[in-house]
């Protein structure tokens, strides 16, 4: 039952502009903020059980300021603090991306691990030049975020509640055509090595 909740605020928080736009009319602020809210305390829940320690600390802090400005959004009755949460995901996604390229293993060689435990070291030197690709998308992205806020509500759901994700969607789809030719010349070095 915990699982279905969790993959259900999930899907739910991936509209949250949606919700913002079409509930503050709909139910009110309060109404929505409330709901929203308790969408935010299973995602902490459902994210504390993750294998990643990063995306344990991501669910806690998206979902700990999201919480946080819902509830001054419905206490003030002002829309504009329930605007600045898609901000708060790019910048939390930057910082875990970012810090990973200070250690040993970057996030997305760490992603990576958990499909083939022996990565080799072009995979390796590859998984950090996404992660650094990954981190400029956040900072454009969390700066054009930030630009919607002073804007008509609709102009801020419409970047964030469907742009951002139609270029969130073409670089991973970018970036998986570009691996599994990566990949392939890898394995086509591997044997060619064997061969001779």
């Amino acid at each position: 039952m915990m699982k279905l909740l969790a993959i259900l605020s999930a899907i739910l928080l991936l509209a949250y502009p949606f919700a913002v736009y079409f509930g503050i009319e709909k139910l009110g602020i309060e109404a929505i903020a409330a709901v929203l809210i308790f969408l935010f305390i299973i995602r902490i829940l459902a994210g504390s059980k993750s294998k990643l320690k990063e995306l344990k600390y991501l669910a806690w802090a998206t979902g700990g300021v999201g919480i946080a400005l819902l509830s001054l959004g419905a206490l003030l009755n002002q829309q504009g603090w329930l605007t600045y949460y898609p901000v708060v995901v790019s910048t939390c996604l930057l910082t875990v991306f970012g810090i990973s390229l200070f250690q040993e293993q970057s996030l997305i060689e760490r992603f990576a691990r958990l499909q083939d435990p022996n990565l080799d070291p072009r995979a390796i030197v590859y998984t950090r030049n996404v992660t650094k690709i990954w981190c400029v998308f956040f900072i454009i992205n969390g700066s054009i975020a930030l630009s919607t806020c002073f804007m008509p509500l609709s102009y801020w759901t419409l970047y964030n509640g469907f742009i951002s994700y139609v270029a969130m969607g073409l670089l991973f789809s970018i970036e998986f055509i570009i691996r599994k030719q990566v990949q392939k010349k890898t394995k086509a070095t591997k044997t060619g090595t064997h061969e001779k």
